[in-house]
């Protein structure tokens, strides 16, 4: 019988639950064990007639993103948005286990509008969430199901920082037929408001499902192919909302590499099918002890 990588997050996207392993043999940390989850996300995105306020997701896992803002109003940007991520996982018990993650932002754009071209660039933390990860059931007679919840214990805007003002919860499930895998992932992210620039301002919420296809084609090596659906709400600065709420749709496609017991390696894809336009690498390590 195939060892089957879940690696539906091939998206990054990742994402299902929040950061979630990629076997269905040890889906949940073991109690008293730690995992290491180190990724690095490349995104290329083509904007145009963006406003300072607009808010730009970047996808990092199955279920994790990164509020990206702009900072210039009505023009063209090309954007090079490079994201270092690195989380650790605490098994609490057989069903439950806790996490942390960190996420750090290098962006380059280039900028054309009626002046002429100009470019700039920025690094900085971006933002640092916790949460847990639970399994309610098992694959058995019944498709497996598990959840999670998180909150942002820091955000960097573009001037100020903020705490606690970030949550989402998530859900996932998933019938292994092997060599398949069925797996769908669904979210919802709860935005307050913080300030930034001494004004109010309110990213706006949003909710994702992604279903998913995963093929083991030997014990080491699993394909992985899907799609997700974004509903997103607008943004506001103070009580002035920027735009109107947006859907997305991405395909998504991924590999996943067993090197050792424990050690796997996954690289996802995810193209722009509609909506706002862009393109994006990710490679995730996760290492257990």
């Amino acid at each position: 019988m195939f060892k089957v990588f879940f690696v539906f997050l091939c998206i990054a996207f990742q994402n299902s639950l929040a950061e979630l392993p990629l076997t269905i043999e040890n889906v949940i940390t073991n109690k008293g064990k730690f995992k290491l989850d180190l990724s690095l996300s490349y995104n290329n995105l083509e904007l145009q007639g963006v406003q300072a306020s607009d808010g730009i997701l970047i996808q990092i896992g199955p279920t994790s993103f990164v509020n990206v803002l702009s900072k210039v109003v009505q023009t063209q940007i090309n954007s090079d948005v490079l994201i270092t991520s690195i989380g650790a996982r605490y098994g609490l018990n057989d069903n439950l286990e806790s996490y942390l993650r960190a996420n750090y932002l290098n962006i380059s754009s280039r900028i054309t509008d009626l002046s002429g071209t100009s470019s700039t660039s920025d690094s900085k933390l971006a933002d640092v969430w916790a949460g847990v990860n639970y399994q309610f059931s098992k694959d058995t007679d019944t498709p497996a199901l598990l959840g999670s919840i998180e909150t942002a214990l820091y955000e960097k805007h573009t001037t100020e920082n903020a705490k606690f003002k970030s949550h989402q919860i998530g859900i996932t499930t998933y019938r292994a037929i092997d060599p398949i895998v069925l797996s769908l992932t669904s979210g919802y992210r709860f935005n307050q408001i913080r300030k930034d620039n001494s004004t109010n301002y309110k990213p706006g919420n949003f909710f994702f499902i992604s279903p998913s296809v995963g093929f083991a084609v030997n014990d080491t090596i699993t394909l992985n192919t899907g799609f997700q659906w974004l509903n997103k709400q607008p943004d506001k600065i103070g009580d002035i909302t920027q735009g109107a709420r947006s859907t997305t749709t991405d395909l998504i496609l991924g590999m996943g590499y067993g090197q050792a017991k424990n050690s796997i390696i996954n690289t996802t894809l995810k193209a722009n099918i509609s909506g706002r336009g862009g393109a994006g690498l990710r490679v995730n390590w996760l290492y257990s002890f």
